[in-house]
């Protein structure tokens, strides 16, 4: 299972880090978050030395939910520089998700 984020982490974990960072915006009892999160997790994990993958219950951390519009979940936005990069809303199989994020995987 990728690393959670909080609010008290976010700024140390995404926001400063120097390689892309992947949050996935999810909550427990979201289940098409709970199917998205093992491909996430696979996707971090074969490409560890180009992106992070994090999650963000946002439940949990409402402020940050709020201050990135996160309105639907599963949500995950990717962060370079500090800044929102790409936003991907809603599970979808890996190769999509693969291919959604292609930019930061190459």
């Amino acid at each position: 299972m990728s690393d959670a984020v909080t609010e008290a982490t976010f700024d140390e974990l995404v926001i400063n880090s120097d390689k892309p960072v992947l949050v996935d915006f999810w909550a427990a009892w979201c289940g098409p978050c709970r199917a998205v999160g093992p491909i996430l997790d696979t996707i971090g994990a074969e490409n560890s030395d180009k992106i992070t993958v994090l999650k963000l219950n946002v439940d949990e951390n409402p402020n940050l939910a709020m201050k990135y519009q996160i309105t639907s979940i599963p949500a995950m936005k990717v962060f370079t520089g500090g800044e929102v990069a790409q936003t991907i809303i809603g599970a979808k199989p890996k190769a999509a998700l693969e291919k959604d994020l292609a930019a930061f995987l190459a």
